[in-house]
């Protein structure tokens, strides 16, 4: 860590999420030595992202995948496969698609501010549904000779009032228009690399920073060969929509380190630990006269992550809230925890090593104290 203290840089206790302001994760073991080990030499890239995408494509039982510079880029690079295909004189028209197939069908309750890397690609969005549930008859309404594809923004196992996976990809099947899952963050568990596509769904993508523990600026695509090819077409380094969206040999192998170390990993060992931290967090609070302790359940992405929440009483305190969140963040060690609805604060243990839980604890108490 001597780089960041000759940077002048605070190293800070991530107990809120895999967030990319906060870095994502920790890497893996393994992943920073097979990214240095892949910087040491030259190849040809396009040859190297395909042997890695077959390899992650047989660890995951998909039938192939796409190394992209994260799960937002995975989003433009499909999206542009989806409107444009392999075709090059629409490759070189694009974010212009006007008289292409271009629309998008979502579902308007499930929308999020990372969609935009949808409409980069020319994308234009059709919504249907809503939070009260979405009919098999407003998609079939929705899809036209226009419709690129369907995107789905899922949220763990929350029912948000969108159609089952498998009824509109059935529906979209029976009309040759594809449906791409947004997953990013839907690690834990591991079973979502497969249990996307085996629903039916063309494509899935996922943050390689995240869940996976890999390099922050990586992505995976996988699914339908032809829409990886696609991918790769739009891509580096061909200097169209894609060319940006850079991967190199050291993200490319780094990730293959991650996905390797991810699928040999003990999920029930891994969700012990979690619950270990949130007893902890829980029995230091439990007895607190101005803090209401629970175990929240699920995180705030819908995985199978239990949270500590405590909820404030702000008045008692004589501290609001996010004063108390701003005083961890500026704190030592600095701190970094969710924000929940209300006076909520959310302790993650996804992102906490041993003895970082204790550190949180002893942190809240000083500045729950009186004279904190």
């Amino acid at each position: 860590m001597a780089i960041y203290d000759e940077l002048g840089v605070r190293r800070i206790i991530n107990g809120n999420a895999t967030l990319t302001r906060l870095g994502g994760s920790r890497l893996a073991p393994g992943v920073a030595e097979a990214m240095a080990e892949a910087g040491a030499a030259f190849v040809d890239l396009l040859e190297l992202q395909r042997v890695v995408g077959a390899e992650i494509a047989r660890l995951t039982d998909n039938e192939a995948c796409y190394v992209s510079s994260g799960a937002a880029a995975a989003l433009t690079q499909v999206t542009a496969a989806c409107i444009a295909g392999t075709d090059p004189e629409r490759r070189a028209r694009l974010p212009y698609t006007d008289g292409l197939k271009n629309e998008v069908v979502i579902h308007r309750h499930t929308r999020v501010g990372y969609d935009f890397a949808i409409g980069m690609a020319g994308g234009r969005f059709v919504e249907i549904g809503g939070p009260s549930g979405t009919s098999p008859d407003e998609l079939e309404v929705a899809l036209s000779p226009r419709t690129a594809a369907m995107f789905y923004f899922p949220r763990g196992t929350a029912d948000r009032g969108e159609l089952p996976l498998e009824t509109a990809a059935e529906i979209c099947r029976a009309r040759g228009v594809p449906v791409i899952v947004d997953a990013a963050a839907q690690l834990p568990p591991k079973s979502n690399l497969w249990e996307f596509t085996r629903r039916g769904a063309d494509a899935v993508l996922f943050s390689g920073g995240k869940g996976l523990r890999g390099p922050q600026s990586t992505g995976l695509v996988l699914g339908r060969l032809d829409l990886v090819e696609g991918c790769l077409f739009h891509g580096p380094p061909f200097p169209f929509i894609g060319r940006g969206m850079k991967v190199g040999k050291e993200e490319l192998c780094g990730l293959l380190a991650a996905v390797r170390w991810y699928l040999a990993q003990d999920e029930t060992a891994e969700a012990a630990f979690w619950e270990r931290s949130v007893a902890e967090v829980l029995q230091a609070f439990e007895d607190h006269p101005h803090v209401r302790a629970s175990r929240a359940w699920p995180s705030e992405a819908g995985q199978p992550v239990a949270r500590a929440a405590l909820e404030l009483d702000e008045r008692a305190l004589g501290r609001t809230r996010d004063e108390i969140l701003a005083l961890l963040r500026t704190g030592d060690p600095a701190i970094d925890l969710g924000e929940g609805p209300g006076s909520v604060i959310y302790v993650n243990p996804q992102t906490l090593e041993e003895g970082e839980t204790a550190l949180i604890v002893r942190r809240l108490r000083e500045v729950l104290a009186p004279d904190g």
